[in-house]
């Protein structure tokens, strides 16, 4: 897989079709560009799409996390994505993003917001953060350790695609009839967060939190102009929907969408619908 240089870091990337539109996906916590393979073969034509790795995760270079965690920030994402775009010589794109690509996505628009158009997130970490607990650390920890534990948490996000019966407590998920080819990605994704760094597995939750605390987005998103379609599964129970209402109204060019019957990864539970909304969004638009 190919790799771009960034700074001090080299990062993973992949690209799908050919055109003068190009888009740049930033994908989720524990997570990779892999996430959308199985959309992006639906995207219209005319659509460049690019995804890129963070740092600590899929095909990129896994940096030693400092005591604090600060090099695997939000802040040093959004830098690590600039850096990536300019060495592919990416001067204008849009924008998709997934879960905390939300809030990486609003770190890079602050920064240069002339270089973004259009934004489609997909269940994001809104720029309000999130606030995890030390009890809530420690499961990320005792994930790090149990592919069992794993597969389990990471079921929640995807959970159109499990019989419901076996999403409760002390049940193994199941995969319901009919997922088809979805069932190998997910599986290869659980074995992908065996490769992560810890900057990535405690450095995000960390990061978010006092993104959370202090309140420095929050205040900044009456700044972040360009538009935005936002999607939200009605069964994700990662993203509180009141913050992304706050997003909605802060912001001065916010759409959201409540989308039933799906999860926190409609690219990953159900890839057709995605590809139908970010088709839409992006499909047709000028050079």
């Amino acid at each position: 897989m190919p790799r771009v240089r960034a700074g001090k870091v080299e990062l993973g990337w992949r690209e799908w079709g050919q055109g003068d539109v190009t888009v740049a996906f930033v994908h989720g916590n524990l997570a990779s560009k892999d996430w959308i393979e199985l959309a992006a073969p639906m995207f219209p034509s005319g659509l460049r799409v690019i995804g890129i790795d963070w740092r600590g995760c899929g095909d990129s270079d896994r940096p030693k996390p400092a005591a604090d965690y600060s090099n695997y920030s939000m802040q040093q994402h959004a830098q690590d994505m600039l850096a990536a775009l300019d060495a592919l010589g990416v001067s204008y794109c849009h924008l998709a993003t997934h879960s905390t690509g939300g809030i990486i996505a609003a770190r890079m628009l602050l920064m240069q917001p002339q270089r973004f158009g259009r934004v489609f997130a997909l269940d994001p970490v809104t720029p309000l953060g999130m606030a995890f607990n030390a009890d809530q650390i420690g499961l990320f920890r005792a994930m790090m350790a149990s592919r069992e534990l794993t597969r389990t948490v990471m079921a929640t996000a995807a959970s159109s695609l499990f019989v419901p019966e076996s999403m409760a407590p002390n049940e193994t998920p199941r995969f319901r009839d009919g997922v088809g080819e979805i069932k190998a990605l997910f599986d290869r994704i659980v074995e992908q967060t065996f490769g992560v760094s810890e900057g990535i597995w405690i450095g995000t939750p960390v990061n978010l939190t006092r993104e959370r605390e202090s309140r420095e987005l929050e205040r900044r998103m009456p700044e972040i102009r360009h538009p935005h379609l936002v999607l939200w599964g009605e069964w994700d129970g990662w993203i509180p929907p009141a913050d992304l209402r706050a997003m909605a109204e802060a912001m001065p060019d916010c759409r959201l969408v409540v989308v039933p019957r799906v999860g926190h990864s409609m690219n990953l539970e159900l890839p057709a619908l995605y590809a139908g909304y970010f088709g839409a969004w992006f499909g047709g638009l000028a050079a």
